[in-house]
């Protein structure tokens, strides 16, 4: 049974879900009512409760904090979705169709609040052992595609259907709502003045998990009553390494994994490649042999992506789905042009044939720089400066590779190798900049352990990526007695050092946003305090 789909709610229905933080004491009865409502698998939780610790010793603060879907306003999971199986109903539910979604966990990554699962295989609590109210809702089109909690959708529909009020009516109501033992929880219409989260909402001082990343959820929490005094101004406290912070502070994504860097080590340098070719053939050089790399480095790319979505079978199609905003789809219609543009040029040897291959190419590569910056889960990802740092590192690898090939097959690409050599040298320094700029931007704007990894690896980075190609591709310049092997040397050190970088930067230090908390309700007599970044520095 797929979740409901976008086009059902009510557009004059705003749902939303408060959480009164000085209420809720962390006793995940909420956790245990939704998998038992839902049967989701063991380790999927589409209700959690946290548990955070604030403060220094004596003042220390402990705040149980329920999250998961946050059902934005502008939720950057439906934007990156290239199948448009994440969609979003008039009433602000965000909802997720599992008959169309490849499973490519584009959304998961984008997600800030760490809100989606994926689950390949069935899973029970007792291993092979259903127990009933798991065999009663088990549902296989939830596995190999994404999934997260509905707000109990069907329940609001059944309510809405026999004049029962959601938030109100339990039957009408999700099931976390009515199992809170201490009615922490509430639900309703926040376009309605007169419902109970509109009344709770304005007595009340709120904030939104991760405002700042303009989502606009429609999840508040409540830390205190207007009544009480908000100490204004009071930023949140950055904390690293607290035992307490575990399951709260950022950990390593787990979504994308060594496929996903495989993706764009092959896409990339497959752009860098035809985008050579087409400098070749501007040169009089015959470029199909480097077309021909090119496409082959990209379809190994795609066949990474294929290996890593949950539904593969399904990709081809509905990964056209959604040009109007994701970089995905975008992506895939690029690469759908270059290879029988590429494979054209390689056939008839027509040089404007091979110079719109290298322009799809810097398409392509394009497109991937910006799947990375629309991944708002990721802080190692949606920096600006992922943009420039994949399109430069791209164009390297290929100019690279295309450099090694020249001093291997003197031949057909022997008139290139200066020029090559020269485009080495100024591409190289380009990427150094815009790895320094990657790192600066991400000192004071990603999770602590990010930065650790990223300083681990700058010596090795800066020095055998930069630094040593570079020194080789100049002595190949200057000394032309070694200058083949030199250049080989050169034009390899380039491109494994590209592939390094993304490999570190998709796979290694790639934390996710976390949790935090703005204020720390009053509780036991003691007024607001600021909130807490677990995690960050």
């Amino acid at each position: 049974m797929s979740a409901p789909n976008s086009h059902i709610g009510d557009p004059t229905k705003r749902w939303t879900m408060v959480a009164d933080l000085e209420r809720c004491v962390g006793c995940q009865t909420c956790t245990a009512a939704c998998k038992h409502a839902n049967a989701t698998s063991p380790a999927v939780q589409w209700r959690r409760v946290l548990d955070i610790e604030s403060g220094t010793f004596p003042e220390v603060r402990r705040t149980f904090v329920p999250v998961g879907c946050m059902h934005c306003s502008d939720p950057p999971c439906m934007h990156v979705c290239p199948s448009t199986a994440t969609g979003q109903r008039a009433d602000g539910i965000v909802t997720i169709d599992y008959d169309i979604c490849i499973g490519c966990a584009y959304c998961a990554v984008a997600c800030p609040y760490q809100a989606r699962y994926k689950v390949q295989q069935p899973r029970f609590a007792y291993a092979g052992a259903k127990m009933k109210n798991e065999a009663e809702r088990e549902d296989p089109a939830r596995l190999g595609v994404a999934q997260k909690c509905t707000w109990c959708a069907d329940r609001i529909d059944f309510g809405l259907e026999n004049d029962l009020t959601p938030g109100v009516d339990p039957r009408a109501t999700p099931a976390c709502v009515n199992a809170c033992i201490a009615d922490a929880l509430h639900f309703g219409d926040a376009n309605d003045p007169d419902s109970n989260v509109s009344k709770l909402l304005a007595n009340s001082h709120t904030f939104k998990m991760h405002a700042e990343l303009g989502t606009d959820p429609n999840f508040h929490y409540v830390y205190g009553n207007k009544d009480l005094d908000d100490p204004a101004g009071t930023e949140m406290a950055r904390t690293v390494d607290k035992h307490a912070d575990l399951g709260v502070k950022p950990w390593l994504q787990q979504h994308w994994d060594w496929r996903a860097a495989g993706n764009f080590i092959g896409g990339g340098t497959g752009a860098g490649l035809a985008v050579m070719g087409a400098l070749a053939a501007f040169l009089g050089v015959k470029s199909g042999g480097l077309h021909l790399a090119a496409m082959a480095s990209v379809a190994l790319g795609l066949f990474m992506v294929f290996l890593e979505t949950g539904r593969p079978f399904r990709a081809p199609l509905n990964v056209f789905f959604h040009p109007q905003t994701s970089w995905m789809t975008r992506e895939a219609m690029v690469g759908a042009l270059f290879f029988p543009v590429a494979l054209a040029a390689v056939w008839t040897g027509i040089d404007g044939l091979a110079w719109a291959a290298g322009l799809l190419g810097l398409a392509f590569v394009y497109a991937q720089g910006r799947i990375l910056t629309e991944a708002k889960g990721i802080p190692a990802w949606r920096t600006r400066s992922s943009l420039p740092l994949i399109v430069t590192t791209g164009l390297t690898e290929g100019a690279g590779l295309a450099l090694a090939a020249s001093a291997m097959f003197p031949v057909p690409l022997g008139g290139l190798r200066e020029t090559l050599l020269w485009a080495v040298l100024g591409l190289v320094g380009l990427r150094a900049l815009s790895w320094m700029a990657y790192r600066a931007r991400l000192s004071a704007g990603a999770p602590e352990m990010t930065n650790r990894v990223l300083a681990a690896t700058h010596p090795g980075i800066l020095i055998g990526g930069h630094l040593l190609p570079a020194g080789l591709a100049a002595a190949a310049l200057l000394f032309t007695e070694q200058a083949a092997f030199t250049a080989a040397l050169a034009g390899l050190a380039a491109a494994g050092a590209g592939w390094a970088m993304k490999f570190i930067i998709v796979v290694r230090a790639s934390y996710n946003q976390g949790f935090a908390i703005e204020r720390v309700p009053s509780r036991g007599g003691i007024g607001i305090a600021g909130g807490v970044q677990p995690g960050w520095q």
